[in-house]
């Protein structure tokens, strides 16, 4: 999944980002309103963490310009914890859930998966096909019961597949929302990364669409 920070305070824009990587978000980050704006209504993102008190922009007129636009994805809000009027104002404006300084990094990331899970329509941080299970909260998967070790790549590729398991998710739409701006989007290492869970999953849940991308099924259910 891949995320956006906007946050002008440099410590707690690298805190946050940090954390978010190290669950396993692809990150991007913007430290002032119009920089935010453009990515946050340029790139797809599966969810943006927005602070209100942003500098050339403010928070508020980012997320206002960005559901004008139609931009959907879930945002989280930074809010000041005495500034009761912020947190109506931001919700107002489409924010889906916000978080009050200071805070627990922890509290976001949970607030983070919440939202993630919510806009793909899972109730809970478990995702079960066959007997595949992937347990975003740990960030572990198993097979019938069994740990399967993944590499942060091939998890994401398979959590993404995952939480979108009623549809073909095409080779681009994965990289663009697997990882930030710097990742080479010409290379093939999406194919390699579902090679290697093909040869990890004893359940081959990953079905390949010709000339369209991947698809989660059931083992035994593919479409050949």
């Amino acid at each position: 999944m891949r995320v956006l920070v906007v946050e002008d305070d440099a410590d707690l824009n690298r805190q946050l980002a940090e954390a978010l990587q190290g669950v396993g978000y692809a990150v991007d980050t913007a430290t002032d309103g119009e920089q935010g704006h453009f990515l946050g209504d340029t790139e797809p993102y599966d969810l943006v963490v927005l602070d209100i008190g942003l500098p050339v922009l403010d928070g508020i007129s980012v997320l206002e310009k960005w559901r004008r636009n139609g931009r959907i994805m879930p945002v989280l809000i930074l809010t000041a914890r005495d500034r009761w009027s912020d947190k109506v104002r931001g919700i107002d404006a489409g924010a889906d859930d916000y978080v009050a300084k200071p805070f627990h990094i922890e509290e976001v990331l949970a607030r983070v998966r919440a939202l993630v899970r919510r806009a793909a329509g899972h109730a809970t941080n478990e995702i079960e096909i066959g007997p595949v299970r992937l347990d975003s909260r740990a960030g572990k998967v198993t097979v019938d019961g069994n740990p399967v070790k993944l590499t942060s790549h091939e998890y994401r590729v398979l959590e993404y597949l995952m939480h979108h398991r009623d549809r073909v998710v095409s080779r681009t739409e994965l990289i663009e929302h697997l990882y930030d701006q710097d990742f080479d989007r010409d290379s093939n290492t999406i194919e390699v990364f579902v090679g290697r869970l093909r040869k990890k999953m004893s359940a081959d849940i990953i079905e390949t669409v010709r000339g369209l991308g991947y698809r989660i099924v059931v083992p035994g259910n593919a479409e050949n």
